[in-house]
């Protein structure tokens, strides 16, 4: 495995939990958002991570975040009567998220971006010394 692949897996990594952390995100914002009984709720996006082809070496080549809408269409009949998107006995279409499912996944998520950014910085920082060392003598 060369060092500089520590460039490509950790950079798909970051672009995975990017996705990931866009998905959740958005997940959240749409948490309250109401639909009428006739249509469907909103869907909740959920990222799966593929692994990308290995190397010829046998090291990994990275990760690569596929969005996939998994949440359920019908939702949760919600009673709201004041609510103008409500039918004729009161019930709107709410999303079925668990905010504190996509709160743990958050988390995860950004110490999983952390992580990667943590192994690009260490990389970065032991090519610059891999350099300087010539230029000491």
């Amino acid at each position: 495995m060369s060092i500089f692949s520590a460039f490509t897996i950790s950079g798909s990594g970051l672009t995975t939990f990017r996705t990931w952390v866009d998905a959740l995100a958005n997940n959240i914002a749409n948490i309250n958002t109401v639909k009428p009984t006739s249509g469907n709720a909103f869907q909740a996006t959920y990222i799966q991570a593929q692994e990308l082809g290995g190397a010829v070496d046998g090291s990994g080549g990275g990760v690569q975040g596929i969005a996939r809408t998994e949440g359920n269409a019908k939702g949760v009949l919600s009673y709201q009567p004041d609510n103008p998107l409500a039918d004729a006995n009161g019930y709107v279409r709410t999303p079925d998220i668990d905010l504190s499912e996509q709160m743990g996944n958050l988390i995860m998520a950004q110490r999983g971006f952390q992580a990667n950014a943590a192994v690009i910085d260490r990389a970065r920082s032991t090519y610059q010394d891999a350099i300087n060392i010539g230029k000491n003598r």
